[in-house]
């Protein structure tokens, strides 16, 4: 039994080996010059072409960020915001200062009850 399970392993390794090897052995098809010059033009080609895809894709990404951002911090926009936001302040603070004047003029014109002890 102990030498039956060694052998077994060694013929699985041989088999799955051999035809790696076998592969490995064979020879590569040899291309001739022109045939390696035409498929170097294909590759410079599909390369190139990736590459301005890629270059195109970029372009249109960063001018639509640069859109976004210059929509977000236009100048007349925000001056226009910080306007309101300090005219809406103003108001708040004019109309507590009236209502501040109209309870002190009305407790002034209030007849005091003084209690007798």
């Amino acid at each position: 039994m102990q030498k039956l399970i060694p052998t077994i392993v060694l013929s699985v390794v041989v088999g799955l080996v051999s035809p790696i090897a076998q592969a490995a052995d064979q020879p590569k098809p040899r291309l001739t010059l022109e045939q390696r010059a035409d498929k170097a033009r294909i590759d410079s080609e599909r390369i190139e072409q990736a590459q301005l895809e890629k270059a195109r894709r970029a372009a249109q990404e960063t001018s639509a960020r640069e859109e976004k951002i210059r929509q977000q911090s236009n100048p007349q926009d925000w001056e226009a915001q910080q306007k309101l936001k300090a005219q809406k302040q103003f108001d708040e603070r004019e109309s507590r200062e009236q209502k501040y004047l109209q309870e002190a003029k009305e407790a002034a014109a209030k007849e005091r009850k003084i209690p007798k002890p």
